[in-house]
């Protein structure tokens, strides 16, 4: 069995729903198929629930009926016979009664009525068609704890209880993004949502594989948008895939791919627009001598503190950190010289009073608008000269801080948001037109 989830721009239209209906029902084989909501969807949800939170029901019935007109136009394009018609707006009839008459504090359960939506809409499509379809609720099966953490044995537990009582279907629907608390509630996954979901479930069931389909043509080299010439990656190491999504790949979420690299089972990131392309594929392979991609994570500030008491002085670093952990500021990139610490942040809510605090151990400097740029690939440091293509590659553009060594995966540049472009561009140019 495999997992294929599609984002919401797969199932944008109704023609999309078609489209994603011939490609998941195309192979004689069981599948396991994750939905988003259909795009826009959900951040309409969002100002419903919003307007529901400041007990304005005016505004939030208006944009809830306006969300229902749509839908039932969606609906006469999908469906061929009145029968399906008529079962479906009845259905959506009800999801939509429930919207209107959620309380003031429903949120999580408003917005779960996205996927719900979308899977029945598909569902009913591929039963109108013929399909053996099977649709699974994800609150029947999907948990996290009280700490925000998917539990693993419940929801293989309860996976696995289901399909033994349904074995008989060639397609199993499910929603991505949504799942229980605790205590029964509705919640929802955060990391990347249905990637999430997908990847939980693939581990779970310990499936051959977990297909991504989004509309882009797996990782590239670069970011397509910024830099000409990129060419598709066909394979990651699942430590170079999460660099890549943390320093600014935005096909992944960084952390979503996890519960499939502690499974072992490869996530393959494909095409809806192209799919015979053979996307990327990410596993627990590392393929030597090799670098991989380019990576920007923009809206970085740096900051730089320089103290002579941190001369053969014992605490100094454990003073600065101690600051970002006090104020709940991750930390990005790290540089020490004799007498300071160089270091990034991307969240700068709470820097004044940061800047504030480290004034009292030494001088501090402020640069904003600043961006990382992340080489990543198999950058051990026995790989000679893999180092000095990298800084070759910028040598005509200001470098403010360098990260190597942290991770035998990333050299990381911290650059002007100004000179981001240049950058990638020419490091797209040194590290892979070369090769």
């Amino acid at each position: 069995m495999k997992v294929l989830k599609f984002g919401g721009t797969s199932v944008g239209t109704p023609q999309r729903m078609k489209e994603v209906s011939k490609l998941i029902s195309a192979a004689g084989e069981q599948r396991f198929v994750v939905l988003s909501a259909m795009s826009g969807t959900t951040n309409a949800l969002v100002e419903i629930a919003d307007y529901l939170a400041k007990h304005n029901r005016e505004a939030a019935g208006s944009l809830t009926g306006k969300l229902r007109r749509k839908y039932a136009e969606h609906v006469d394009e999908l469906y061929a016979t009145a029968e399906m018609k008529a079962e479906t707006l009845e259905l959506l009839d009800d999801i939509f009664t429930t919207i209107g008459t959620a309380a003031a504090d429903s949120e999580k359960l408003i917005l779960a009525q996205g996927e719900i939506m979308s899977t029945n809409m598909v569902t009913n499509y591929l039963r109108e068609q013929g399909v053996r379809v099977k649709l699974i609720p994800a609150l029947d099966y999907m948990k996290i704890d009280e700490n925000g953490e998917p539990v693993l044995s419940t929801i293989r537990h309860n996976l696995k209880a289901i399909l033994e009582n349904h074995p008989d279907y060639d397609l199993y629907i499910t929603q991505g993004f949504i799942c229980r608390g605790p205590n029964g509630e509705v919640e929802n996954l955060q990391r990347g949502g249905s990637d999430y979901t997908a990847c939980l479930v693939g581990a779970a069931l310990k499936t051959e594989e977990i297909q991504i389909w989004t509309d882009i043509d797996g990782m590239h080299t670069g970011d397509p948008r910024f830099v000409e010439g990129t060419m598709p990656v066909r394979q990651l190491n699942f430590e170079e895939a999460a660099e890549l999504a943390y320093f600014g790949a935005k096909i992944l979420h960084p952390t979503c791919i996890q519960p499939a690299r502690y499974a072992g089972v490869p996530v393959r990131l494909l095409n809806t627009m192209d799919p015979a392309a053979p996307g990327t594929l990410i596993n627990n392979e590392m393929r030597r001598g090799t670098i991989k991609a380019v990576a920007a994570k923009d809206n970085i500030t740096a900051v730089k503190i320089v103290s002579s008491r941190m001369l053969l002085a014992t605490g100094f670093l454990r003073k600065v950190f101690e600051v970002f952990e006090q104020y709940k500021t991750p930390v990005d990139m790290v540089t020490t010289s004799e007498v300071g610490v160089s270091l990034s942040v991307d969240n700068t809510a709470r820097l004044h009073a940061i800047v504030e605090e480290l004034r009292k151990v030494g001088t501090v400097e402020v640069d904003s608008d600043m961006c990382i740029v992340c080489v990543v690939g198999d950058l051990r440091s026995d790989n000679l000269g893999f180092e000095a293509r990298v800084t070759d590659a910028v040598k005509d553009i200001p470098v403010r801080m360098i990260s190597y060594g942290g991770s035998a995966h990333n050299i990381s540049l911290l650059v002007r948001m100004a000179d981001k472009q240049a950058a990638l561009q020419a490091l797209n140019e040194n590290l892979f037109k070369q090769a």
